[in-house]
């Protein structure tokens, strides 16, 4: 059997995963139909849809290269039940009248524990302190992250060097 893109076939469940259904056509060919394609609402459990055995008209998707074939249960079915019903609306609750003003909003607890995560000075100096600052303690850092490199390298490169 000859399969053709967006032709409609009937073929038989062969298979069922988690993420799709293998359906077989009477040629021997076998297509996957992925969870997606099952059916126009979303579908948790392919096996609420689908059963091995079961006869189901399929719309073919794609054939890809390696021969491999792209199936659709939902767009075989008929137009008017390819679409996702419309959603329900709310039920209407008794109205209560208007609501009452809110309550004042609470201040939030600035930091847990009220503790002090970072001393707050005012003498900080000039921008340029700061910046000399920060160059010395990075390069401190910059320093002691390279020994403790070179240390688990086994020292690569200072071995020669006397």
């Amino acid at each position: 059997m000859q399969l053709e893109v967006g032709e409609i076939y009937e073929g038989k469940v062969t298979g069922i995963t988690k993420f799709g259904a293998f359906v077989s056509f009477e040629g021997g060919r076998t297509g996957m139909v992925h969870i997606s394609e099952v059916a126009p609402v979303f579908v948790n459990e392919i096996k609420d849809f689908v059963t091995e055995g079961q006869t189901v008209k399929v719309k073919v998707l794609s054939i890809s290269e390696e021969g491999k074939i792209s199936l659709s249960i939902k767009k075989a079915l008929p137009e008017d039940q390819q679409r996702k019903p419309a959603p329900r609306r709310p039920v209407e609750r008794e109205r209560r009248g208007p609501r009452g003003p809110r309550p004042a909003p609470q201040p939030s607890p600035g930091r847990p524990g009220d503790f002090e995560w970072q001393s707050r000075r005012n003498d900080s100096g000039s921008f340029e302190d700061m910046m000399s600052r920060f160059k010395q303690t990075s390069d401190e850092k910059m320093s002691d992250l390279k020994r403790s490199t070179d240390t688990r390298r086994g020292g690569y490169g200072r071995r020669g060097q006397k």
